[in-house]
């Protein structure tokens, strides 16, 4: 039987992370690159991505930078052609970045921000997903690991749209692992709970509200950042070869409160 510490080992993998210039996406990337990943971290803005694959260069670590607004096809192309460019394939691919730029009841909501936040959080995510399947595929298998939401479960008030669409990315996830598990390409959903980030913070920035909703948590917390990598790495490694089509949550107890 094959060592398990060695099924972690991502040495001549490669992997794509987007919004990975902070918070989930960022501890990801850096997860990833430990374990030996050749790791593209990308986001809106150079300048962003740039500064963290300058930090994890600094530890050692194999990275590279590549701006991307994932709400723009041709920048999606770009990304993938770059990576296959400075590392000859693809094997891991994060589908970390999302928006929600709207708090508001689904009444309140226009088509203008059900688009904004359809295009970015499900269907940039199946056309980068779609851009990476042949190189995957040629490669003999990969990983599709789509950041979803414990929102796609249980939605919260003012969430509605975002709520719908990380639903939307856990059917797209089932889709893509039946479709081609034929090819080894696995596909899960990691559904975070509060995870204290910029993107949260008007929840967590709110004392009352925050107390409010630890106090609902078994967990008695919100998490950090850093605690979604772990599971990411066991998804983009051997160590979970046998999942797909999977959904795991890391909500400290959100969804059985």
């Amino acid at each position: 039987m094959e060592s398990l510490k060695n099924k972690f080992d991502l040495n001549g993998k490669v992997a794509i992370v987007t919004g990975s210039s902070k918070g989930i996406g960022k501890s990801i990337a850096t997860g990833l690159a430990e374990y030996g990943a050749k790791v593209v971290v990308s986001s809106r803005k150079q300048h962003a991505v740039d500064e963290v694959a300058e930090e994890l260069r600094q530890k050692g670590y194999d990275v590279s930078a590549i701006a991307c607004h994932v709400g723009e096809e041709p920048q999606l192309q770009n990304l993938v052609e770059k990576t296959v460019e400075l590392y000859g394939g693809i094997d891991i691919l994060v589908n970390n970045a999302a928006t929600n730029p709207v708090f508001g009841s689904l009444s309140e909501m226009g088509s203008e921000v059900f688009d904004k936040i359809m295009n970015v959080n499900v269907k940039a995510c199946m056309l980068l997903s779609n851009l990476c399947y042949p190189i995957m595929k040629k490669r003999g298998g990969g990983s599709v690991i789509n950041i979803a939401s414990v929102e796609s479960e249980k939605p919260s008030l003012g969430l509605s749209i975002y709520s719908v669409s990380k639903a939307a990315l856990v059917m797209l996830t089932k889709a893509q692992a039946k479709e081609w598990g034929a090819n080894k390409i696995r596909s899960n959903a990691l559904c975070p709970g509060l995870i204290q980030t910029k993107f949260s913070s008007a929840l967590w920035m709110n004392q009352q509200l925050l107390d409010q909703v630890e106090a609902h948590l078994p967990s008695g917390r919100m998490a950090q950042a850093e605690e979604m990598a772990g599971l990411a790495l066991f998804l983009a490694s051997d160590a979970s070869s046998y999942c797909t089509g999977s959904i795991f949550n890391a909500d400290g107890g959100h969804l059985i409160a």
